[in-house]
Order: structure tokens, then sequence, then C-alpha cells
């Protein structure tokens, strides 16, 4: 199929992939959607990146189009999707977000490495990719871009009354939703913003200290403390307080590091991981109304020990998506194949609430159409 072939409301299968702030490889999940609701999950995959293609990342990290490793990073960002992306049958569309190197919006504006043109050419399908850029050039943070996907997740699942879901990815971001209105861009419909560090630093930690790529079911942090004093430092900084919508860099707190830095190994997970907790305790003041229900994804969920911190420290219950029939590993690529759609038929992606953008937009450059 076209994009100018696509009807508006045709439900389509696309295809959406995600290279998360974690480094670790690239989702990729089907979704048969007209870009409102949702109407099939399908295939999904993963490719992991290896050491040298992780180490190749993050010394990217930071830079932008034009600086030392950025196109090296780009090329292996694209092989990677390409490689992936092949295996999957019935796609009429690809969402591809890229691997963020990059993000000030209100400075420079927000880098995702690689081109959607070339995952067009090499796959024969269309791409939707740059879902951030035209946020930021009208003022928005650019991020986070999975609430109007969370809206319609809301929907699928039948729920009735606020809530929230809480992605821990690299960063942590949140999404407040009221399913009781008819579409995301209404006013009081949705609310995100990202709450603070997540995964990030911790993984930053066990690979500095230990030699290994996360902290796995929380085993070192269950064998530590939170060290009160560091956690205040870190609830000091500006960020909590400020006003959503708001978003942050990667390596925005990487100071964290610094704070656990005479802890021993177990001490300084446990304080990361209560760092990541904490901050979305703070994130719950500026929600509208406490959620019925907050529902996690992103590797966070697999963290037993965050998990059980989150759940000692908000005043609602807090499960894993799978709670509701959701596939917390694909989320974020599922997000960008609904986006894809929702782009192809002209519709937004982003509001005021949701990034800060001064008016609806719809980001997005298709390739390959």
């Amino acid at each position: 199929m076209r994009i100018s072939d696509m009807r508006q409301g045709q439900a389509v299968w696309a295809l959406g992939t995600m290279s998360g702030t974690s480094l670790d490889g690239v989702d990729a999940a089907m979704l048969k959607t007209d870009g409102q609701a949702i109407f099939d999950f399908g295939q999904t995959g993963y490719r992991a990146y290896g050491a040298e293609d992780q180490a190749l990342l993050r010394a990217a990290l930071g830079k932008w189009p034009g600086e030392d490793g950025v196109a090296e990073a780009a090329e292996l960002v694209e092989g990677a999707h390409i490689a992936l992306l092949r295996d999957f049958v019935g796609a009429e569309l690809i969402g591809f977000h890229g691997q963020t190197l990059a993000h000030d919006p209100k400075g420079r504006g927000t880098h995702q490495a690689g081109d959607g043109a070339k995952l067009a050419e090499a796959l024969g399908l269309p791409v939707a990719w740059d879902f951030r850029s035209a946020d930021v050039e009208l003022g928005g943070e650019g991020a986070p871009l999975a609430p109007f996907f969370h809206f319609a997740c809301a929907k699928w699942i039948g729920a009735d009354e606020p809530l929230a879901f809480l992605n821990l990815g690299g960063v942590g971001n949140i999404t407040w939703i009221d399913p009781t209105k008819e579409r995301p861009e209404q006013d009081g419909a949705l609310l995100a913003f990202d709450t603070g560090p997540a995964n990030a630093p911790l993984n930053d930690l066990m690979q500095q200290r230990r030699g290994e790529p996360f902290d796995k079911d929380g085993a070192l942090a269950a064998t530590g403390e939170v060290v009160a004093g560091a956690l205040e430092l870190f609830l000091d900084d500006p960020y909590f307080p400020k006003i959503p919508p708001k978003s942050l860099d990667r390596d925005a707190f990487s100071d964290m590091l610094d704070l656990v830095r005479e802890l021993s190994d177990a001490d300084a997970a446990a304080t990361m991981t209560g760092m990541a907790a904490a901050a979305v305790m703070q994130a719950m003041v500026h929600c509208p109304a406490l959620p019925a229900r907050v529902l996690v994804t992103g590797g966070g969920r697999l963290n037993p020990v965050m998990m059980e911190m989150l759940r000692a420290g908000l005043d609602c219950p807090v499960d894993p998506v799978e709670a509701v029939g959701l596939n917390g590993d694909m989320l974020e690529a599922q997000a960008f194949a609904y986006l894809a759609v929702r782009i192809a038929n002209g519709l937004p992606t982003s509001c005021p609430t949701t990034t800060g953008v001064r008016a609806l937009v719809g980001g997005g450059t298709i390739s390959g159409a």
C-alpha cells in the first residue's frame, strides 16, 4: 500500500521500532490500527546490540549531526533495524524512531540517529520517521511521544477511571489518562512528562563497577540499603518541582554516579533504584488526580526491588502492564507503529498537555510513500 492510497479511518498493519536509551537493542512490533483505536496486536521481535555496538553508541551520546562518531552510530542503527525488520511479513507502513543521541528541546533541538529514507529503500515500504522535530520547532519538549498510544491502550483495556502508564526505561516517563474522554487531544484527557532518571544511571553504575549491563532482577540492590543523604541530595534537583510538561536527556542526571561514588556496590545500586522510584513519587504531585492504578512498562517493571519501592510509596495499586494483557517489552515499539498511522492520516501526535507544544502537532516525515 502507498500512503496516497490509505483512506482516513482505514485500519492497517503498521510495524513500529524503538531503540531505547538503555542501548540494549532494537524492539519491533506490529499493530493493526486506524490511528485511533487498536484492533489487534501482531508479531514482535528483538535484535540485541553487542558490546562493541553499545560502546559505539555510548561514545556518540550527547553528539549532534556532523560530530565525530555520529555517522557510524547512524549506520549501525540503520543496519540493525533493516536486519530485524526483514523478518516481518504483512506490514503496510513502518514507524522508525531511531536512536536518541541528544535531546535539548530548548537549545539545539533533538537528535535521533538513523535515516528513515534508507530503511524505506531497503525494505520497500513507506517509513514514518523524525517524529520529534516538528514538536520541538513549535515550542514543545519533543517527548514523551507515547501518550496518545497510551490513551488508545486505556480504551482497549476498557478503563473507566483515571489511570497512569509509567514507562521505566533509561529515562522514566508517566502518562496520566482520563479514559472517559473521547479523544486524546481533548482538554483534560492527558498529562504526560518525564519523571526523572530510571534505568540508565543504574545500568551505567553496573557497567562501570561490575562490567554487567544491568542489575538483573534487582539482585544487587536487594542486598544493599538506600542511603538517605544521597537520596535527599538527588531530590533537591530543581527538575522535580518544575511544572510539566517537561522532558530529560538520557544523561541529564549524570551526577547521580557522583552521589553514590563512596558507597559500596550494593548500597549504590539500592540508592540509585530508590532514586528512580522517588522521582516517580515526586511526579504524582503533578497529576490532576490520583490514578486508580499505575501500569508499569519498560525494563523497570522486571526489577522486583524497584516495583516494591513504588508499591510502598504510591497510594494506589502498581502492576506491570502484563496484568491487563499488554506487552511491556514492546509497548514503545507498538506506540511508534500507532503514531506512524496517525501521521499518515494527518492526525496529531502530541498536544500541549503531553509535550508543552503550543498547538496540536502531527510530527514526522514519510519516506518511500
